[in-house]
């Protein structure tokens, strides 16, 4: 059996789906459903087991499994409540490895690009202490992501046990299928397909940098299947620990990725450029790109959709259709 935390979340529900289609339907999920129709991610998928975070203890204890799959978390980069953050983020995450460890169990987990901070010090994802300890996220997410990267790469320089494979995932700006629920956190993409379609202009920040034109802040943009298949590899590929960036190592613009949803649908682009609030601009990033070296060295080969690919199927397969969740 296999345990995903957050399975019934935007990666999570994708991962689950790459799962049952591998064959595996001895997936249990540990997750909130809410109000808001996260259900629907999974009314697709087979499970043995779907459960809240309040009584993952009492689950786990004297059940063997083959993998965890951590992905549950607040994830709202504007969260404000440090102590339901820390609680979320990290001390269960710290109670989830500490049971992996003593069980024996392949331990995957989710960390986030927002542990880069302003990426000043760049996106190499060095897995030593002292690189970490560099960083500066610049939010309550990216910390309690980053303290919990810390607190695994401690262990794994002191020596102390671990998990027979632990992997965590510096995933950068993962779009697709079965985000829908995240609100304010859905990528660009989503946000705007509606006012794409009905032919209303699409509204981008306009550049407050020199050098730098409007619609050109750049991310690294990759496709949820790319970032499941990942960790499908992972779970494997036993022999691979560490500490991964999960990005394409190709920063593209905002425009490049509203241009391609024009021409998925065949659209005229009509994109308008607006100032950008300022009370963000001071903190606001114009460029994240992954370093994707360490997880082709550790033998990843499975290569990344082109971001026109990318939007195209996310549009064709899912924002203009009937039925949008995978």
């Amino acid at each position: 059996m296999l345990l995903v935390t957050g399975g019934a979340g935007f990666i999570g529900s994708n991962l689950v789906a790459a799962l049952n289609d591998a064959g595996r339907a001895d997936v249990a999920v540990c997750d909130l459903l809410g109000h808001d129709g996260k259900w629907r991610n999974l009314a697709k998928r087979q499970l043995v087991d779907i459960l809240p975070p309040a009584e993952l203890p009492g689950w786990l204890q004297g059940r063997r499994l083959d993998a965890v799959i951590h992905l549950g978390a607040i994830s709202e980069t504007t969260a404000t409540d440090g102590d339901l953050v820390i609680e979320t983020n990290f001390r269960l995450s710290m109670r989830l490895l500490d049971w992996c460890t003593a069980n024996a169990t392949p331990f995957i987990y989710a960390s986030s690009a927002s542990t880069y901070g302003d990426g000043a010090l760049g996106f190499r994802d060095d897995p030593s202490v002292a690189a970490l300890k560099q960083l500066r996220p610049m939010n309550l997410y990216g910390w309690s992501k980053h303290l919990f990267d810390m607190a695994v790469a401690e262990r794994a320089a002191r020596g102390e046990r671990l998990p027979p494979q632990w992997a965590g995932l510096k995933f950068f700006n993962v779009f697709g299928p079965n985000e829908y629920h995240k609100g304010a956190m859905m990528s660009v993409l989503a946000r705007r397909f509606d006012d794409i379609k009905a032919g209303r202009a699409v509204q981008l920040f306009k550049s407050h940098r020199d050098g730098i034109a409007d619609g050109d802040q750049r991310r690294d943009f990759i496709y949820v299947d790319d970032a499941v298949r990942v960790m499908m590899w992972l779970l494997a590929t036993p022999s691979v620990s560490g500490l991964f960036n999960v990005g394409t190592g190709k920063a593209r613009s905002f425009r490049d990725l509203m241009l391609a949803a024009y021409a998925a649908l065949g659209a005229n682009p009509n994109i308008e450029y607006i100032d950008m609030p300022e009370s963000i601009r001071g903190s606001y990033q114009y460029f994240t790109q992954s370093d994707v070296e360490r997880l082709r060295r550790a033998g990843y080969n499975g290569g990344f959709t082109a971001l026109e690919d990318a939007v195209d199927g996310y549009v064709r397969g899912f924002l203009d259709s009937a039925d949008r969740f995978r």
